[in-house]
């Protein structure tokens, strides 16, 4: 059965019968391109994707918004750093809320976004705004206040949320209303985990992060688009609550993760689509080409049929040799078995 990789990846995030797993390479770093047109004897980048039979096109629309030099939220942090305080740092009031700028909805100006889109040709088109609201109200707090007013100041930090989340959701519905059947999925971001677990108790998430979310995947369910959430770390302990509020599929799957491993992620198989999971941390870098097609299958085992292989980061750097990408996309490639 020959398909192409539009109706493929279609395909594996409803959990349907396909003949191989789904591949996307990811989003290498500028540094990894040149490169990977060498290596590959490509004259562009697109060029190399097609040698690689790349099946998904990532194509954010957060280009078109046009107020305030294209920058919806203006320098959030007061300095650079993850532990910056942000402009809300000392925030005690709402009114200080509403007064602060908050970009007009209006703004937008997606003529290019969807030229991009509406060019993929039959690759999968995953697109929308990226929306990662918890890393910005994160910014505009400050990490470390963002974490202390959700006891301290709640309500303050619903506000935030809300006026972000709000710029987001206008977005992303205007510009799927313009694109139509052009858009397939709806993928957005948010890193919710470390290293070792989940960033604030299960409880913060249920009552700061969760109902603004479930908004975000509402809104792509009622355009009609698929619902993929890139969340980095260690997050095996919400995904039944992402499930519950309608993720069909996960990226990217970070492999060295606590148990983020395909093993352990097989417990959500049925009931969700699964998206990376090779490791790019060690594997990727230091590997041969025959460990990485050893751990491609590995990882199919555990997770097909759905399955979309890629890198457990999608940010591919200049360390990974472009042999190991390329046998990271021959053994996704392979047919799956018949069953007997």
């Amino acid at each position: 059965m020959t398909i192409d990789s539009r109706t493929l990846i279609r395909r594996i995030i409803n959990g349907e019968s396909v003949p191989r797993s789904g591949f996307w390479m990811g989003n290498p770093h500028a540094d990894a391109w040149p490169l990977l047109r060498s290596y590959f004897q490509a004259e562009s980048n697109e060029e190399v994707r097609r040698v690689l039979r790349d099946d998904l096109s990532w194509l954010p629309c957060d280009g078109g918004y046009k107020a305030n030099g294209g920058q919806p939220f203006p320098n959030p942090r007061k300095s650079e750093g993850l532990s910056a305080a942000g402009i809300f740092s000392d925030c005690e009031s709402l009114a200080e809320v509403e007064a602060y700028p908050w970009p007009a909805p209006e703004a937008f100006d997606f003529s290019a976004e969807l030229a991009a889109v509406r060019g993929a040709g039959d690759r999968y088109r995953a697109s929308g705004m990226w929306s990662p609201f918890f890393h910005l109200v994160g910014d505009l707090f400050g990490m470390e206040n963002y974490f202390i007013k959700m006891y301290t100041h709640p309500e303050i930090v619903k506000a935030v949320t809300g006026h972000v989340v709000d710029f987001y959701l206008a977005g992303t519905e205007r510009f799927f209303r313009e694109a139509g059947e052009d858009v397939d999925g709806f993928f957005f971001g948010n890193d919710f985990g470390t290293q070792l677990d989940i960033m604030i108790s299960p409880d913060a998430f249920q009552e700061f992060v969760f109902p603004y979310f479930k908004k975000l995947t509402d809104l792509g369910h009622a355009a009609g688009k698929q619902v993929l959430l890139h969340s980095c770390g260690a997050i095996v302990k919400v995904i039944p609550d992402l499930i519950r509020l309608g993720v069909d599929a996960l990226h990217p799957l970070q492999a060295c993760a606590a148990h983020m491993e395909a093993e352990s992620l097989a417990q959500f198989r049925g009931r969700l689509a699964f998206f990376g999971g090779i490791d790019t941390q060690h594997l990727l870098v230091h590997g041969t080409p025959d460990a990485i097609r050893a751990d491609v299958r590995r990882v199919r085992r555990c997770l097909a049929p759905s399955l979309i292989v890629s890198p457990s980061h999608e940010a591919l750097l200049p360390n990974v040799p472009p042999a190991n990408v390329q046998a990271m996309s021959e053994a996704a490639h392979e047919p799956y078995l018949p069953i007997r």
